[in-house]
């Protein structure tokens, strides 16, 4: 498997030669702490900041300061402070009288050592720095501060009588008032309240309050304020499981109560009940005290799975993604380190978080690629979970009804175990599949809807059921042309095309996200009004469903007509209760929502995904196609899916149709094992940058010359990039391939030592990559 999943632990330096030194604790202010002899013998630790650094830094510690492996500190870094997590002892190769004494601990719990090891284990493989992976597992600074307290009111400790002072029912030496007697009831009753809830509650004014802590009536306490989590129960009653589900269900149970690690494929049709099922390793996770990390790829898939959670578990998860705000953020990963919340469920990034009790991991759809992140520090985070899993002794389940070709070879090689559902839950059956041949049935000039496709939708609107027409093109048409000299709207900062938004009367780059008014002179040749727009996209998809159903209740589904979650999720309630007869979406509506009245799934264009010589093009494509006709047919009704191609005899379609996704994969394997490619080999992919084309090349050329020469490694570049300009930068291309065998770390460290770059370029480092634009 060509992932981060089965590489050995701890085995490949991390130290980059290409990351800059930044100014910092052992290396740039030799003067000796004031006051100190220089001979005494001084703790030393190392202390790795959350910047593009290799390594961490040497420190001092002073007398009285307790620095435990782990523990959050304050240190200077040249001429500031900065915030950093102590990473083990001092490496004592710098002089005592050169290194600078750590200015505080923060009052946050360490990190975890498994979760240090992480850090050390993505950077390694990765080949980032290692500070920039800690960064991720230190997102939320604010989270490291002391929480905020206040004060609360309590009824005082009882005295003895000896000791002197009120007591209950004792009128003297102080007079209990009606105002007083309530207050005391009031607390008699109750927990410690603030001042001005205790008063609201007792009837009387806060200065009665303030004058009965003053004279010892009342006792005032500091309370940490924690917003309160609701508790998942693992011990509440599921819903009755078919006897398949409840064998699948069974095996991930053990495994959780094993309390060691392991990796399960859970692999469905749609519509099987997976989610059921791997709720049912959570329910026993929660019962044993554990925690639960799920993986989801989409935010919009994340409001449908959270009432389907809440209504198993009578209590919502925590979710972690980028649309909470800093307070939540900040809550929420004190309560995770603190072993307050049960579940967390969310996007790549709730992979750093600081669990404390980490005892079972989901990655729900592990195939899907957005779990690749291509920007900063580049990883999976399905092979990272795995990982992650791995350290804290943990079970892993990688769900999915299209599972990844490396997940399948590693069942086949016996790395991780396997569990099947066959068939859909209940009575439900897989809708039928059918292509559509462009070349036979062609829609007429200037519409993209064949006349079949037409003849099923106005069938299944009569019917009073649903359809979904698929396209995975935002925008209204993906290129504007020039009538007068054929020329294309293209970014000004990218190699790309300007993709017109009609509906927002916009045009934008979805590469750099470049936004301009829509253009009526030509650039090039200056014609006015002369632009017309070729091609589909969901807007121009939306404007064709119209017009053949114009009574028909339409709906975009894609992240421009949905901005946030909470958009989503009621577009996702609609589309439940029926409010909606025809959604045109992209691949968000694609995967993991159930909808009971969707009987027809049209896939507008099928040959979208072949294109492009993409080592997964394939592969992606069936995913991506049977995902969405899976959404068809998934309650009592029947469904079809409707796949409009130009090669209904391609592979692809052809193992759609039939339904017979393990041939597929099998022919997919063989041609990857013929070549030699993932999961049969390794790919490394090296993307050189900059503004100045000319200085790019020059490193091109540097490289080019001291690149590995030897069996089993074969380096393919450098070449222009298909996406040759992006956000002002000149990209070229190196790909590295190896035999399985070898290791790709100390290759690429080796060759990449040997390279200076200058300031403007850069060189961002793809292992296991899955864009090759």
């Amino acid at each position: 498997m060509a992932s981060g999943a089965d590489a050995p632990v701890d085995t490949i330096s991390s130290d980059s030669p290409l990351q800059p030194q930044a100014d910092g604790g052992a290396s740039t202010r030799p003067d000796p702490v004031e006051n100190v002899d220089p001979q005494a013998a001084r703790r030393t630790v190392r202390v790795l900041l959350p910047l593009p650094l290799a390594d961490a830094y040497d420190y001092s510690v002073p007398d009285g300061l307790d620095v435990a492996p782990g523990s959050f500190v304050i240190v200077p870094l040249g001429k500031r402070l900065a915030c950093g997590v102590a990473w083990g002892e001092g490496s004592g190769e710098v002089a005592a009288n050169k290194l600078r004494d750590i200015a505080e601990i923060l009052p946050a719990l360490p990190m975890a050592e498994p979760l240090r090891r992480f850090v050390d284990w993505v950077s390694a493989y990765t080949l980032a720095p290692r500070g920039a992976v800690l960064r991720m597992a230190m997102s939320v600074p604010a989270a490291l501060e002391a929480p905020k307290t206040e004060i609360v009111y309590r009824a005082p400790e009882p005295r003895d009588p000896q000791q002197g002072g009120p007591q209950d029912g004792d009128d003297t030496p102080l007079k209990l008032t009606a105002a007083r007697r309530r207050v005391l009831a009031q607390l008699a009753e109750g927990p410690a309240l603030p001042a001005a809830e205790l008063a609201h509650l007792a009837g009387v004014g806060v200065s009665v309050i303030k004058t009965m802590a003053a004279i010892g009536l009342v006792e005032p306490v500091e309370r940490t304020l924690r917003r309160a989590f609701p508790q998942p129960d693992g011990h509440r009653q599921g819903p009755t499981l078919s006897p398949e589900q409840a064998e699948a269900a069974q095996d991930l149970v053990d495994k959780v109560l094993a309390h060691a690690y392991s990796a399960t494929l859970l692999d469905g049709v749609p519509g099987a009940g997976k989610t059921e099922v791997y709720f049912e390793a959570i329910a026993a996770a929660l019962a044993a005290g554990r925690q639960v990390l799920v993986l989801l790829p989409e935010i919009a898939l994340t409001a449908q799975w959270l009432k389907r959670f809440e209504d198993r578990f009578g209590a919502p998860p925590a979710a972690w993604h980028s649309g909470l705000t800093s307070l939540e953020r900040r809550e929420t990963w004190r309560a995770i380190a603190e072993g307050r919340v049960g579940v967390v469920v969310g996007a790549r990034s709730a992979l750093f978080l600081p669990f404390s009790a980490l005892g079972l991991v989901v990655v729900d759809e592990e195939h899907d690629s957005s779990f690749k992140q291509e920007e900063g520090v580049i990883y999976n985070a399905r092979d990272m979970a795995v990982v992650r899993a791995r350290l804290v002794s943990a079970p892993i389940v990688l769900a999915s009804a299209t599972p990844s070709l490396e997940t399948v070879v590693n069942v086949e090689s016996g790395r991780y175990g396997a569990v099947h559902l066959p068939a859909r839950h209940g009575d439900a059956r897989m809708a039928d599949i059918r292509a559509i041949d462009l070349r036979r049935h062609a829609p007429p000039r200037g519409h993209w809807l064949s006349p079949p496709v037409v003849e099923a939708m106005k069938k299944t609107y009569e019917a009073g059921e649903q359809t979904l027409l698929f396209i995975n093109r935002r925008g209204y048409a993906p290129i504007t042309l020039c009538r007068a000299c054929g020329k294309g709207l293209e970014c000004p900062q990218c190699s790309a095309w300007l993709v017109e938004h009609r509906f927002r009367r916009t045009l934008v780059c979805h590469h750099c996200g470049h936004a301009e008014p829509p253009a009526h002179h030509c650039r090039h040749c200056g014609a006015v009004d002369q632009f017309v727009a070729c091609g589909p996209g969901v807007e121009r998809l939306a404007e064709e469903a119209l017009s053949l159903l114009p009574e028909a209740r339409l709906e975009l589904f894609t992240s421009d007509s949905l901005a946030s979650r909470d958009e989503a999720t009621a577009a996702v309630e609609r589309m439940i209760a029926g409010e909606i007869d025809v959604l045109v979406g992209t691949q968000m509506a694609a995967k993991g929502h159930h909808f009971p009245r969707l009987t027809l799934v049209v896939v507008v264009d099928a040959d979208l995904g072949l294109n492009g010589g993409d080592l997964r093009a394939a592969e992606r494509t069936f995913q991506l196609l049977y995902q969405v006709a899976g959404r068809a047919g998934r309650d009592e009704r029947p469904g079809q899916a409707l796949v409009q191609t130009h090669a209904p005899e391609h592979p692809v379609m052809q193992a759609l149709v039939s339904g017979d996704r393990d041939r597929f994969v099998q022919a997919e394997l063989a041609d990857r094992r013929l070549a030699g490619m993932p999961p049969f080999g390794r790919l490394a992919s090296l993307i050189v940058s900059g503004p100045d084309p000319a200085a790019v090349d020059n490193v091109c050329a540097a490289l080019a010359r001291r690149a590995p020469h030897q069996d089993g490694i074969t380096v393919l570049g450098p070449s222009v990039a298909p996406l040759a300009l992006l956000r002002g930068r000149h990209r070229r291309r190196f790909l590295l391939k190896v035999a399985r065998d070898i290791a790709v770390q100390p290759l690429l460290h080796a060759w990449l030592g040997q390279i200076g770059l200058p300031g403007s370029v850069r060189l961002q480092v793809d292992v296991d990559p899955y864009s090759f634009l």
